[in-house]
């Protein structure tokens, strides 16, 4: 059974730094594209960031290219989303999102993929 468990969500300060981890189970995160989605109260989940299964790519999206960055701990299975510079716009519920299939190029996002839960972020202006 695939489980992703979100953490690190906080309330923080604008401008500040942090970093939220996804820690997976039943699955290989080196085998798998790994995301992050976010979705802020009233509005749609939306893709934030992604790294391919190989390791060797991620992917922005425009409003937090040069802030966020995405990473992996394979030996640990785990993958990090680090936010700086954050801003009262980036308040929402964070979400770690898994590819299902092994080993294909195809970004995650979809019902059919694996969802953690989420973490909460709330930047206070």
């Amino acid at each position: 059974q695939v489980q992703l468990v979100e953490s690190g969500g906080t309330l923080v300060q604008a401008g500040d730094s942090l970093t939220l981890a996804c820690a997976a189970s039943g699955l290989t995160i080196s085998s798998h594209t790994m995301g992050w989605f976010r979705q802020a109260p009233a509005q749609e989940r939306m893709f934030i960031a992604a790294i391919h299964w190989s390791g060797s790519r991620d992917y922005y999206t425009q409003s937090v290219k040069g802030r966020f960055t995405i990473s992996r701990d394979t030996a640990n299975n785990t993958v990090f989303l680090q936010m700086k510079d954050l801003r009262a716009e980036d308040t929402a519920v964070y979400y770690c999102v898994a590819g299902s299939r092994a080993f294909v190029d195809t970004m995650p996002g979809t019902d059919s993929d694996y969802w953690g839960k989420g973490t909460p972020v709330t930047v206070s202006s």
